[in-house]
C-alpha cells in the first residue's frame, strides 16, 4: 500500500494515485491519477477523487450482500443468455437498493464539497474502474456503467451505487467466466471527475498505434461533434485522422490522412427543466446538415492530441488506447482516460495469416473494415437484443449497432456487420479480441442483408470492409515477418492502395519500387480532374456529383489535391525513411472515361493502349491544369508534409523531345530534379527508352522499367487483347524483350545511376527475377505475396 493515503482509506483524490494502485481503485483510475501527477504540465486532466476497493468491499460484506452474490452466480450457466439476464438483474437491483455505511458515505461527501468548492451547480462524470480493468491481456472496455452531467451530492451518491452495481451487468459477469476471473477478486471502483463540456464541443478516442495493422508510427484519432459515448458506443461514424509521429516530431504537418465521417447525432446534457421531468442526464439531438459537412476538429486540434499522444506513450512505455474531449467552452483538449491497447501490441509478429478473396462478386454492402479476416456465414439481422438468442454459432451478426452486453453472443458469430459505429466502438475493439472480422458504419446493412442469405465478410482489402454475395472462396497464407537473409539486389514493393500500405510495410523490403496514383484518382477521388476545374460551371448532374464528393474540403480543386496528397503521404509514412517511388497517373482514356465525368472530356479511342497517355497526356496544353493539381499533391508531400523519400516517376515518354518538355514542365510547378534532394526518374517501357538510354538518362536520374508494356511494345502484343491464341507469346523473358533489358540495364550502370524494375514480370517468372539479378538490376519491386519467396530464391 501507499505513503499518499492509509491502507483502509475509503476515498482517495486522483492527485494522491498512481499506476501502481491499479489493486486499490481499477486501472482507469490509477491511470488518470498518474497522468495528473506525472505527465509534463501541458496535458489537461480533469481532476477527481476515487472510492478503493476496500470501500467496496465493505459496502458487499454490509448485510451479508456478498454472500448472496455469490449464492445466486454459483450454479449459473452463463452461456444461457435468458438465465443469466435474469441473475444479473437480480443482483443489480439488491446492490441499488443497498445504503453506504455511514463511514463510506461521510468520505464520499467529504470529497465532493472539496470538489465542487465553489461550483454548486457544476456537473461531474461517475465512472467505474474495475481492479482487474484494462490489464494488457484483457480488455473490459465498457463493460462496467458511466453516468454523465450528475449534478449535486446527492445524485453523485445514487450513480456510485448504481456504478457498483454494474460489476454485474450480464456482459462482465460472462466475460469473467470466459476469461477465468472469479468474481468475488474483481472489485470496483466509483471515480468522480469534473466534467469537460464536450457536449458543445467534440470528443473520440485515439490510439498510439493503427488498429488494424498494429503500424506503431502513427497516431489514430476519431473524432465526433458532443459527449465522447456516441464514438466508444458506435452510435456515429466518426471523423477519422492518421497523424504520423516522426513528422510531427519534425514540425512538419503530420497528418497524413483524413476520413470525413457522417457524424449524424450527438449527446450533449439535458437541461435542468428536461430533467426534473424525465430524469434523462444526456439526450441525443441531430447534427446539422453543415456540421455534419465539415471536420470536428481543426488541424491543429488534431496535431494537439497527437502530441498528447505520444506523451502518454512515452510515459508508459506502451501502446495506448486515449480517450479525450474538446471542451466546447474554453476551447480546451482534455484527456479523460487511457489504457495499454490490448490487441494489436501483444500481436507475436513472426507468422501471420493473410487472406484473399480469389474471385470478387456483388457487393451488398460496404463500411469500415475491422481485423483483415474474412468471414462467412448465413445473414442473421438482429433488431434488438430480445432477439440475440437467435444467433448460433457461424452466423453473420448484423445489426444496427452493438451493446456491450451482446459480447456472449458475439463470440459465436463468424461476422460482425453494424450500420453505425467506427474503428475505436465497442463493437470494433471487441471483434478485434476475439479475432472475428467486423465491417461497422454501413448505414443501412440490416435493410440490405436479407435474413438467411449466404455471405462473405472481407476486411481483407484495406479500409473499406465488404459484404459479397454467396460463399466466395478464399485463399489463406502463412506470411514469415523474420530477418531475410542479405542478397546484392534491392527487394522493393508494388503498392497501389493506401489503405494497406502500413500492413505491406512490415513485410521485409527495401522500400516502394512503385506507387500508383491511379487506385487513389479511382477510389478516393472518382470524379475527372477537368470536371473538378470546370466547376461550378457543369452540368446539374455533375456539379450535385463534384459537391457530394468535395464536403469538407475548401473547394473542390482543393479535395483533390488533399487527396492526392493524403494517398502518396499515407505510402510514404508506411515506408519512411525507405524511397517510394510514385509514378504519375497513367490512365489510359478509356480509364478516364469511367472516372464520374469522364466521357464528356475524353475522346473515344480505338487503341488506348497507345492513345492519349503519360508524359504526351502532361505536356498537352489539354490535360495541363489537371497536372497542375497533381504535382502540387507531390510537392505538398515532400515539402510541408517532410516526405523527402518520395521520388517521381514519368510512365510512358516516347521521344526525346518529350523526356525534355515533361522535366520543363515539373521543373515549373515545384518539382526539379536535385531540389531538396529530389529523384525524377523515367519509367523504360517504350522501345525507344532501351534503344536510346544514353539520350534519355540526360534528362532523368535512373530508369524502372515496365515490363508489361515494354514486353507488348517489343512484340507487338496488345496486352488488353482478350483473345487467347495472344495470350501464350506474352512473355517477359522472349529474347527480343532481354535483349531490351539489357539495354537499359548496361546504360544506367555505365552512367552510375538507378535501374529498377517494377513490371509484373519478376513476380510471375522467379526465373526471370534471377537472370535480372545476375545482369546487375539495382532493385526489383515486386507485389507484396511475391516478395518472401523471390527474396529467399536470390539468396540460394
Amino acid at each position: 500500500m501507499s505513503e499518499r493515503f492509509e491502507p483502509t482509506a475509503l476515498v482517495v483524490s486522483f492527485e494522491n494515485l498512481r499506476m501502481t494502485d491499479v489493486e486499490v481503485v481499477g486501472g482507469k483510475n490509477a491511470s488518470l491519477g498518474e497522468m495528473i501527477s506525472q505527465l509534463p504540465q501541458g496535458v489537461r486532466v480533469p481532476t477527481g477523487f476515487a472510492t478503493t476497493a476496500h470501500a467496496f468491499r465493505q459496502f458487499l460484506a454490509t448485510d451479508g450482500l456478498a454472500d448472496r452474490i455469490q449464492q445466486r452466480l454459483k450454479t449459473l450457466n452463463a452461456e444461457d443468455v435468458r438465465a443469466l439476464a435474469a441473475a444479473g438483474a437480480e443482483i443489480r437491483a439488491w446492490i441499488e437498493a443497498q445504503p453506504f455505511p455511514a463511514d463510506l458515505e461521510q468520505a464520499i461527501r467529504g470529497a465532493f464539497a472539496k470538489l465542487s468548492a465553489g461550483h454548486s451547480a457544476a456537473s461531474f462524470a461517475v465512472r467505474s474502474s474495475a481492479t482487474a480493468e484494462d490489464l494488457p491481456d484483457a480488455s473490459f472496455a465498457g463493460q462496467q456503467e458511466t453516468y454523465l452531467n450528475v449534478v449535486g451530492i446527492e445524485d453523485v451518491l445514487a450513480k456510485m451505487r448504481a456504478v457498483f452495481a454494474s460489476l454485474y451487468n450480464d456482459r462482465a459477469i460472462s466475460y469473467r467466466v470466459h476469461k477465468g476471473f472469479a468474481h468475488d477478486v474483481v472489485a470496483l471502483s466509483a471515480g468522480v471527475q469534473r466534467m469537460v463540456r464536450s457536449d458543445t464541443g467534440a470528443a473520440g478516442v485515439m490510439f498510439t498505434i493503427d488498429t488494424e495493422s498494429g503500424f506503431d508510427q502513427v497516431v489514430f484519432i476519431t473524432s465526433s461533434y458532443g459527449l465522447g459515448e456516441t464514438v466508444v458506443q458506435g452510435a456515429v461514424n466518426p471523423d477519422e485522422f492518421y497523424v504520423h509521429k516522426p513528422m510531427l516530431k519534425a514540425g512538419k504537418k503530420a497528418i497524413i490522412r483524413r476520413n470525413l465521417g457522417s457524424k449524424l447525432i450527438q449527446l450533449v446534457f439535458t437541461t435542468p427543466q428536461e430533467k426534473a421531468k424525465s430524469g434523462d442526464l444526456v439526450k441525443t439531438i441531430d447534427v446539422p446538415t453543415e456540421q455534419r459537412n465539415r471536420y470536428s476538429l481543426s488541424d491543429a486540434d488534431v496535431e494537439q492530441l497527437a502530441r498528447y499522444a505520444v506523451l502518454i506513450e512515452q510515459h508508459y512505455g506502451r501502446a495506448m488506447d486515449i480517450e479525450w474531449g474538446k471542451d466546447g467552452q474554453d476551447g480546451g483538449i482534455y484527456i479523460l482516460q487511457a489504457r495499454p491497447e490490448t490487441v494489436k501490441s501483444r500481436k507475436d509478429g513472426q507468422v501471420e495469416k493473410r487472406y484473399k478473396i480469389k474471385a470478387g462478386g456483388t457487393v451488398l454492402a460496404e463500411g469500415r473494415a475491422i481485423g483483415q479476416k474474412v468471414g462467412t456465414g448465413p445473414v442473421r439481422v438482429i433488431q434488438d437484443v430480445s432477439q440475440i438468442d437467435r444467433v448460433q454459432a457461424g452466423d453473420v451478426l448484423v445489426t444496427d449497432i452493438t451493446d456491450p452486453n451482446w459480447e456472449p453472443v458475439m463470440k459465436k458469430a463468424s461476422a460482425i456487420v453494424t450500420n453505425r459505429g467506427g474503428r475505436t466502438c465497442h463493437a470494433a475493439i471487441i471483434a478485434r479480441e476475439l479475432g472475428i472480422p467486423a465491417v461497422v458504419g454501413c448505414g443501412d446493412a440490416t435493410e440490405r442483408l436479407r435474413d438467411g442469405t449466404l455471405v462473405t465478410v472481407s476486411c481483407a482489402e484495406g479500409d473499406t470492409g465488404r459484404i459479397y454475395e454467396g460463399l466466395l472462396e478464399t485463399e489463406v497464407t502463412e506470411v514469415k515477418r523474420g530477418v531475410m537473409p542479405t542478397i546484392a539486389t534491392k527487394v522493393m514493393m508494388n503498392v497501389g492502395n493506401p489503405q494497406l500500405a502500413f500492413d505491406f510495410a512490415q513485410l521485409p523490403n527495401d522500400g516502394v519500387g512503385l506507387a500508383r496514383l491511379e487506385f487513389i484518382i479511382n477510389n478516393n477521388i472518382g470524379v475527372h480532374p477537368k470536371a473538378i476545374l470546370d466547376y461550378p460551371n457543369v452540368d446539374a448532374d455533375l456539379k450535385k456529383a463534384v459537391e457530394s464528393v468535395a464536403r469538407g474540403h475548401a473547394s473542390p480543386r482543393a479535395f483533390y489535391v488533399d487527396k492526392v496528397a493524403e494517398g502518396v503521404a499515407t505510402i510514404a509514412a508506411a515506408f519512411w525513411p525507405k524511397p517510394v517511388i510514385v509514378r504519375l497517373s497513367d490512365f489510359k482514356s478509356n480509364e478516364y472515361r469511367k472516372l464520374i465525368g469522364g466521357s464528356r472530356y475524353e475522346p473515344d479511342e480505338e487503341n488506348p493502349m497507345l492513345g492519349f497517355r503519360g508524359a504526351a497526356r502532361y505536356i498537352s496544353e489539354d490535360f495541363r491544369e489537371a497536372f497542375a493539381m497533381e504535382c502540387e499533391a507531390l510537392r505538398r508531400v515532400r515539402g510541408d508534409m517532410g516526405f523527402t523519400n518520395v521520388e517521381v516517376m514519368v510512365p510512358f515518354v516516347r521521344t526525346l523531345k518529350q523526356a525534355e518538355r515533361v522535366t520543363t514542365l515539373l521543373a515549373e510547378h515545384g518539382l526539379k530534379r536535385g531540389d531538396n534532394g529530389l529523384k525524377v526518374v523515367m519509367m523504360c517501357e517504350v522501345p525507344s527508352n532501351a534503344i536510346l538510354a544514353d539520350e534519355f538518362l540526360k534528362f532523368f536520374d535512373g530508369f524502372s522499367i515496365g515490363s508489361n508494356d515494354l514486353t507488348q511494345l517489343t512484340l507487338g502484343l496488345d496486352r488488353d487483347s482478350g483473345l487467347e491464341l495472344l495470350a501464350a507469346d506474352f512473355d517477359e523473358r522472349d529474347p527480343a524483350v532481354r535483349a531490351m533489358l539489357s539495354l537499359a540495364i548496361k546504360a544506367c550502370k555505365a552512367q552510375n545511376k538507378y535501374i529498377g524494375i517494377c513490371g509484373q514480370g519478376p513476380s510471375d517468372h522467379p526465373d526471370l527475377a534471377r537472370w535480372l539479378a545476375d545482369e546487375g538490376i539495382v532493385s526489383l519491386s515486386l507485389n507484396p505475396d511475391s516478395v518472401i519467396g523471390t527474396w529467399e530464391l536470390l539468396a540460394r
